[in-house]
């Protein structure tokens, strides 16, 4: 017995004497900043993604679930621009936690750090789900992530500066990687500039502005809103002037309104990946854009 108790005494003394070691707890709104938060946070950080890419992010519940993932993060990281604002500020309120509020380092929002495109001149809800500080589907665009990433480092060690070299080192090891595959998409994907495009959902802005493709028309008739059958004949009538090459979607929207138009225009229809996850190419952020460009150069053939 005293042999035992010695032993259990040893155990534990020598278990407190190691170093203890917590990872910051980051609770990501979106996949695409997940991934990029474990590109730069490596072993120092434990992501939590409060969505998925087969989910619609504008419409999600602030379920116990992420209640309590919300009440243990050290830091939170989302889109902004009203992305999340179906959801996000009741998960805030109800999570109580002072480290991910609005205003703290913990709370980091990357549309701060990106110009944005398509901002409008009214935010009457009768023009459907515009968002008043432009549109917040900037993951589309690979430069986007670049610009991110830079502030989400300096962010990562402003929230935990005792590992400050680390993240510095792990974006000075990204970025390197990262330009290089940016330079090698734009050079896949130069069949694309100028070609004719109609979206299911505007949220390709930052893609189309990328690669320089030209959108026509869109199947929903206001942001966000269901296309009907009325607004999908009208979009066939207009492409008899404007021709498409092609139909994109996210992976997340209903397949059905994009499907009907390639059915009767005779065009392809392509699922785009939109973020990490949508498609089984897309497992990183390197292979979200892989798969994009390819799916859309497919489209051509």
């Amino acid at each position: 017995m005293r042999t035992a108790v010695r032993f259990i005494l040893a155990s534990v003394l020598t278990l407190a004497a190691l170093p203890a070691f917590a990872a910051l707890n980051i609770f990501a709104c979106e996949p695409e900043w997940g991934a990029l938060a474990q590109e730069l946070g490596g072993d120092k950080v434990s992501v939590y993604n409060a969505t998925n890419a087969l989910q619609d992010v504008h419409h999600i519940q602030a379920k116990p679930s992420l209640l309590a993932r919300a009440r243990n993060a050290d830091m939170m990281v989302c889109t902004g621009s009203q992305l999340e604002i179906g959801w996000l500020p009741i998960l805030l309120q109800q999570a109580g936690n002072p480290r991910i509020q609005q205003g703290k380092p913990g709370y980091f929002e990357a549309a701060h750090y990106v110009r944005l495109l398509e901002i409008p001149s009214s935010t009457d809800r009768s023009l459907g789900d515009v968002h008043p500080g432009g549109n917040p589907h900037i993951q589309t665009d690979p430069r986007n992530i670049a610009q991110v990433a830079d502030a989400l480092a300096k962010r990562l060690a402003q929230v935990d500066p005792a590992n400050t070299a680390y993240y510095q080192a792990r974006y000075q090891a990204f970025m390197p990687r990262w330009q290089a595959a940016i330079a090698r998409w734009e050079k896949e994907a130069a069949p694309l500039k100028g070609v004719s495009i109609v979206v299911q959902h505007k949220g390709f802005p930052y893609l189309e502005n990328w690669l320089g493709l030209i959108e026509v028309a869109s199947l929903e008739p206001k942001p966000g809103v269901e296309p009907t059958a009325a607004h999908l004949e009208e979009v066939l009538s207009l492409l008899q002037h404007k021709p498409a090459k092609m139909v994109i979607r996210a992976a997340y929207s209903d397949d059905r309104p994009s499907l009907w138009l390639a059915q009767h225009a005779k065009i392809p229809a392509v699922k785009l990946p939109s973020t990490v996850g949508g498609t089984e190419r897309a497992k990183d952020l390197f292979g979200l854009y892989d798969d994009t460009v390819q799916r859309l150069l497919g489209a051509l053939k």
